[in-house]
């Protein structure tokens, strides 16, 4: 049984309708998030992300899991009942007894200290909840290459630097804070952040949008100007196929220096909770969705907004978009700055680094900077 979860971890492409492998596979998932989810109740001050346990609805994150405990194990059944692949959901319904036993959504959360190291499991959890339900269906319904697998090629290496860039979460957001204080403390105005805090929220949100993507325009390119960077920023252009997971993979020292650098004009200027929050909320989404597979212009905005038909042209091989669209919130900054793709086409042919150097793999991407020769 483990060689055949091995073999389909390691497998890519269409899975075959009428066999039980899609509620197979959609099991075994809902499966290892519940036993995810247990170990988390279990050690919330080690597995939790601070940030996150201040909104939580305990009772809300309990149904949440009862229901997938629920949906995992009677589709695991049914599976195993009828004969459709019994290896598999056999996995999945065994995961599920384990969760169980674990105490499954019963387990009590006692008081625990606030300060101890931490790796994200929850914001992975969710996250990868959250983006698979939204944006694979969104693909399905909108999509822009039909013929692409949800479990498209080289799908493993973008699952990995998605698991790693959210497990770290907390090395992030302490990396990054602290640089932000020590690097741009001294830029902190009182009388300035009054008055940014006193902006009407539409105008605040618009502000910290507009603010953010003028440093990541030129943090952007920068990437791809100066051949020392560009090491680092290779990894994330090496994808090849374009969908909500392409995103996520990124070099963990390009994550750590673009976000101390959007985030601190940010911190300098003051924005309030309430307008950063919303800007994570529009961030969040806009990272996943424009590198989706999906055919989306939204005619006119595009050149106000960036959609993913702008930024999947950003990833092109073709002559015409090399060093194109940097911008990662507002389209009209490319055109501003002259750096905006003017072709024929819809869209783009092909993805990927030109000449194809960079290796797949997880830690292969990750020494690349290191020990690329070019």
């Amino acid at each position: 049984m483990l060689d055949k979860l091995n073999q389909l971890t390691e497998s890519h492409g269409t899975l075959r309708r009428g066999t039980g492998m899609t509620s197979g596979v959609i099991a075994l998932t809902l499966a290892i998030l519940c036993l995810l989810g247990v170990l988390a109740f279990h050690f919330p001050e080690y597995l939790t992300t601070p940030q996150l346990r201040k909104s939580y609805d305990v009772d809300a994150m309990r149904l949440v899991m009862y229901w997938a405990m629920v949906i995992a194990g009677s589709i695991a059944l049914f599976n195993i009942v009828f004969g459709r692949v019994r290896w598999l959901s056999f996995s999945a319904f065994t995961l599920i007894a384990l969760t169980l036993v674990l105490g499954g959504h019963k387990v009590p959360v006692n008081d625990f200290p606030d300060n101890t190291p931490y790796i994200g499991l929850d914001w992975f959890i969710l996250d990868l909840l959250g983006s698979t339900l939204i944006f694979v269906f969104i693909e399905k319904l909108f999509p822009l290459r039909r013929e692409q697998p949800v479990f498209r090629p080289e799908w493993q290496t973008d699952f990995h630097h998605f698991i790693v860039n959210h497990m770290v979460v907390g090395f992030v957001l302490l990396a990054t804070n602290l640089l932000v204080h020590k690097l741009f403390g001294w830029a902190v105005k009182d009388g300035v952040q009054a008055w940014v805090r006193d902006l009407p929220f539409p105008i605040a949100l618009f502000a910290i949008v507009l603010v953010a993507d003028l440093v990541q325009y030129w943090t952007h390119r920068a990437y791809h100007e100066v051949p020392l960077l560009w090491r680092l920023h290779a990894v994330h252009h090496s994808v090849k196929s374009m969908d909500w997971m392409a995103g996520s993979r990124q070099h963990i020292l390009e994550l750590l220096l673009t976000r101390t650098l959007v985030l601190a004009p940010i911190f300098v200027l003051g924005f309030s909770k309430e307008v950063i929050d919303t800007y994570i909320v529009i961030v969040g989404f806009q990272a996943v969705f424009n590198h989706a597979n999906v055919s989306v212009r939204l005619g006119p905005l595009r050149y106000v907004i960036v959609t993913p038909n702008f930024h999947h042209w950003h990833h092109s091989q073709d002559d015409e978009a090399i060093d194109k669209n940097y911008a990662a919130h507002f389209a009209f900054l490319d055109y501003l700055f002259g750096t905006a793709v003017t072709a024929d086409r819809k869209w783009p042919n092909q993805y990927g680094v030109v000449g194809d150097y960079v290796p797949n793999g997880f830690w292969r991407q990750f020494l690349f900077p290191f020990t690329w020769k070019g």
